[in-house]
Protein backbone atom coordinates (compact mmCIF):
# COMPACT_ATOMS: atom_id res chain seq x y z
CA UNK A 1 0.00 0.00 0.00
CA UNK A 2 1.51 3.44 -1.02
CA UNK A 3 1.04 6.77 0.33
CA UNK A 4 0.04 9.98 -0.21
CA UNK A 5 2.70 12.66 -0.47
CA UNK A 6 0.49 14.50 2.07
CA UNK A 7 1.13 11.22 4.26
CA UNK A 8 5.02 11.24 3.21
CA UNK A 9 5.75 14.73 4.27
CA UNK A 10 3.88 14.11 7.75
CA UNK A 11 6.21 10.94 7.91
CA UNK A 12 9.49 13.16 6.93
CA UNK A 13 8.68 15.94 9.46
CA UNK A 14 7.80 13.33 12.80
CA UNK A 15 11.14 12.12 11.66
CA UNK A 16 13.12 14.95 11.41
CA UNK A 17 11.54 15.93 14.41
CA UNK A 18 12.52 12.87 15.98
CA UNK A 19 16.24 13.13 14.93
CA UNK A 20 16.26 17.17 16.59
CA UNK A 21 14.97 15.70 19.93
CA UNK A 22 17.50 12.76 19.63
CA UNK A 23 20.50 15.32 19.35
CA UNK A 24 19.24 17.63 21.80
CA UNK A 25 18.71 14.82 24.59
CA UNK A 26 22.19 13.39 23.61
CA UNK A 27 24.14 17.01 23.84
CA UNK A 28 22.33 17.19 27.64
CA UNK A 29 23.55 14.00 28.15
CA UNK A 30 27.07 14.96 27.11
CA UNK A 31 27.21 18.15 28.97
CA UNK A 32 25.83 16.54 32.09
CA UNK A 33 28.19 13.28 32.13
CA UNK A 34 31.00 13.74 29.70
CA UNK A 35 31.77 17.66 28.63
CA UNK A 36 34.79 18.02 30.75
CA UNK A 37 37.77 15.93 29.84
CA UNK A 38 40.42 15.42 32.74
CA UNK A 39 43.72 16.26 31.70
CA UNK A 40 46.48 12.95 31.31
CA UNK A 41 43.85 10.83 30.89
CA UNK A 42 40.96 9.39 28.62
CA UNK A 43 38.13 10.06 30.94
CA UNK A 44 35.42 12.62 31.06
CA UNK A 45 33.24 14.54 33.54
CA UNK A 46 30.07 16.71 32.91
CA UNK A 47 28.32 18.75 35.56
CA UNK A 48 26.51 16.56 37.11
CA UNK A 49 28.95 15.82 39.62
CA UNK A 50 30.38 19.59 39.94
CA UNK A 51 26.84 20.28 40.72
CA UNK A 52 26.50 17.58 43.05
CA UNK A 53 29.12 19.64 45.10
CA UNK A 54 26.32 21.95 45.65
CA UNK A 55 24.66 20.85 48.70
CA UNK A 56 20.56 19.98 47.85
CA UNK A 57 20.31 22.41 44.81
CA UNK A 58 23.19 20.91 42.57
CA UNK A 59 21.27 17.29 42.46
CA UNK A 60 18.03 19.00 42.06
CA UNK A 61 19.26 21.07 38.51
CA UNK A 62 20.97 17.50 37.62
CA UNK A 63 17.64 15.49 38.17
CA UNK A 64 15.69 18.14 36.50
CA UNK A 65 17.84 17.49 33.35
CA UNK A 66 17.50 13.72 33.62
CA UNK A 67 13.90 14.19 34.17
CA UNK A 68 13.39 15.88 30.97
CA UNK A 69 15.42 13.41 28.80
CA UNK A 70 12.74 10.67 30.52
CA UNK A 71 9.53 12.82 29.47
CA UNK A 72 11.13 13.09 25.64
CA UNK A 73 11.90 9.55 25.58
CA UNK A 74 8.20 8.94 26.61
CA UNK A 75 7.14 11.16 23.85
CA UNK A 76 9.30 8.95 21.12
CA UNK A 77 7.56 6.03 22.56
CA UNK A 78 9.88 4.50 25.32
CA UNK A 79 8.03 1.47 26.51
CA UNK A 80 7.29 1.40 30.44
CA UNK A 81 9.71 -0.88 31.37
CA UNK A 82 12.50 0.99 29.77
CA UNK A 83 11.11 4.24 31.42
CA UNK A 84 11.05 2.43 34.77
CA UNK A 85 15.31 1.85 33.98
CA UNK A 86 15.35 5.11 33.25
CA UNK A 87 14.02 6.69 36.72
CA UNK A 88 15.80 3.92 38.53
CA UNK A 89 19.14 5.41 36.94
CA UNK A 90 18.28 8.80 37.98
CA UNK A 91 17.30 7.66 41.50
CA UNK A 92 20.18 5.61 41.68
CA UNK A 93 22.43 8.54 41.38
CA UNK A 94 20.40 10.99 43.12
CA UNK A 95 20.72 8.80 46.21
CA UNK A 96 24.39 7.82 45.74
CA UNK A 97 25.32 11.24 45.19
CA UNK A 98 23.93 13.18 48.06
CA UNK A 99 27.28 11.03 50.36
CA UNK A 100 29.33 13.57 50.57
CA UNK A 101 32.66 13.65 48.43
CA UNK A 102 32.63 9.79 47.80
CA UNK A 103 29.21 10.28 46.14
CA UNK A 104 30.20 12.84 43.88
CA UNK A 105 33.14 10.14 42.79
CA UNK A 106 30.39 7.46 42.12
CA UNK A 107 28.55 10.60 40.54
CA UNK A 108 31.93 10.53 38.11
CA UNK A 109 31.41 6.76 37.50
CA UNK A 110 27.84 6.03 37.08
CA UNK A 111 26.88 8.59 34.58
CA UNK A 112 23.09 7.94 34.82
CA UNK A 113 22.22 10.52 31.59
CA UNK A 114 24.71 8.75 29.24
CA UNK A 115 22.69 4.93 30.65
CA UNK A 116 19.39 6.53 29.67
CA UNK A 117 20.80 7.42 26.04
CA UNK A 118 21.62 3.98 25.62
CA UNK A 119 17.98 2.68 26.61
CA UNK A 120 16.90 5.34 23.95
CA UNK A 121 18.98 4.02 21.49
CA UNK A 122 18.22 0.59 21.97
CA UNK A 123 14.58 0.89 21.59
CA UNK A 124 15.02 3.55 18.34
CA UNK A 125 17.39 1.12 17.21
CA UNK A 126 15.38 -2.24 17.34
CA UNK A 127 12.90 -3.10 14.33
CA UNK A 128 10.35 -4.35 16.63
CA UNK A 129 9.58 -2.01 19.77
CA UNK A 130 9.23 -4.51 22.70
CA UNK A 131 7.24 -3.50 25.68
CA UNK A 132 3.71 -1.88 25.93
CA UNK A 133 4.28 1.72 24.95
CA UNK A 134 3.77 4.19 28.44
CA UNK A 135 0.29 6.42 28.47
CA UNK A 136 0.15 9.83 29.68
CA UNK A 137 -1.03 8.93 33.21
CA UNK A 138 1.77 6.36 33.44
CA UNK A 139 4.34 8.91 32.88
CA UNK A 140 2.89 11.89 34.35
CA UNK A 141 2.74 9.33 37.59
CA UNK A 142 6.18 7.95 37.03
CA UNK A 143 7.58 11.45 36.53
CA UNK A 144 5.50 12.83 39.75
CA UNK A 145 6.86 9.66 41.77
CA UNK A 146 10.72 10.71 40.51
CA UNK A 147 10.22 14.38 41.76
CA UNK A 148 8.81 12.95 45.38
CA UNK A 149 12.16 10.51 45.39
CA UNK A 150 15.22 13.33 44.58
CA UNK A 151 12.75 15.91 46.47
CA UNK A 152 13.04 13.79 49.51
CA UNK A 153 16.10 12.52 49.15
CA UNK A 154 17.63 15.94 48.42
CA UNK A 155 15.42 17.48 51.22
CA UNK A 156 16.89 14.95 53.87
CA UNK A 157 20.41 15.30 53.25
CA UNK A 158 19.94 19.29 53.37
CA UNK A 159 18.28 18.30 57.02
CA UNK A 160 21.28 15.92 57.68
CA UNK A 161 24.05 18.02 56.83
CA UNK A 162 22.37 21.45 58.78
CA UNK A 163 22.12 18.78 61.63
CA UNK A 164 26.17 18.12 61.31
CA UNK A 165 26.88 21.49 60.50
CA UNK A 166 25.06 22.72 64.12
CA UNK A 167 26.70 19.28 66.08
CA UNK A 168 29.87 19.91 64.72
CA UNK A 169 30.01 24.13 65.69
CA UNK A 170 27.96 23.74 68.71
CA UNK A 171 25.38 25.84 66.82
Amino acid sequence: MSRSPIQNSSIDTANKSQAASLRRLRRISHLLDNAIPIPGTKHRIGLDPILGLIPGGGDLVGSIFAGYVVFKSAQMGVPQETLLKMAANIVFDTVAGTVPVAGDLFDVAWKANVKNIELLDAHLGSPEPAGKKANWLFVAALLLGLILIVGSVIFLSVMIFGWLFRVFTGG
